[in-house]
């Protein structure tokens, strides 16, 4: 799993992509990554998933996680560039109506403002 984490050009928000599989091997290291984000001062967080290739339970509940604890100093997630197959497992787990959802990262950062 490769993490990708770049600030854009204001520096109000953070972009992670994944590359890879969030899987039981790979979850904990990204929500560690992602929690040192929000430790660090980052409120505002675009995940893109446009080399993500796979997404498992455990890789759903980092997500929850994040966005919980981001919700709790007043900031936000939003994800973009889902593949189908992500886009399924989205939809099946309710995933939807839980998360903003763009097809671009740039997409994504418009809808942060």
């Amino acid at each position: 799993m490769d993490i990708i984490v770049v600030k854009n050009a204001g520096g109000q928000i953070v972009t992670v992509g994944l590359k890879g599989r969030l899987d039981a091997a790979t979850s904990k290291s990204v929500e560690d990554q992602l929690l040192q984000l929000i430790e660090q001062g980052e409120r505002r967080m675009v995940m893109d998933f446009g080399e993500l290739h796979y997404i498992s339970s455990v890789g759903l509940r980092v997500l929850i996680l994040v966005a919980k604890r981001l919700k709790q100093v007043n900031g936000r997630l939003v994800m973009c560039s889902l593949s189908d197959q992500i886009k399924e497992v989205f939809a099946i787990a309710g995933f939807g109506s839980l998360f903003a959802v763009f097809d671009t990262q740039d997409q994504a950062v418009a809808g942060m403002k």
